[in-house]
């Protein structure tokens, strides 16, 4: 298959795959603070890294998952 069957070109594949590990990253940030004994509340759930930064960067990798898709290519341009 030639290069220029590929729908996107390799600026797109770069700004999907840095997307994904951004994506990737917020949701890990979000994890964690849970109970030991599944019945107790731990307040580490509330924390400034899980409702705020953890969102923004998965947020942030969403957006630049749109941009990765709806970006033109050069390739296709000069085509």
């Amino acid at each position: 298959m030639a290069r220029k069957d590929f729908v996107f070109g390799k600026e797109n594949f770069i700004l999907i795959g840095i997307a994904i590990l951004f994506i990737v990253i917020g949701f890990a940030l979000m994890s964690g603070g849970g109970s030991t004994d599944g019945v107790s509340f731990n307040p580490e759930i509330f924390n400034v890294r899980r409702i705020v930064i953890a969102p923004a960067v998965a947020l942030f990798g969403f957006m630049m998952m749109i941009v990765g898709i709806l970006k033109k290519s050069k390739d296709k341009a000069e085509e």
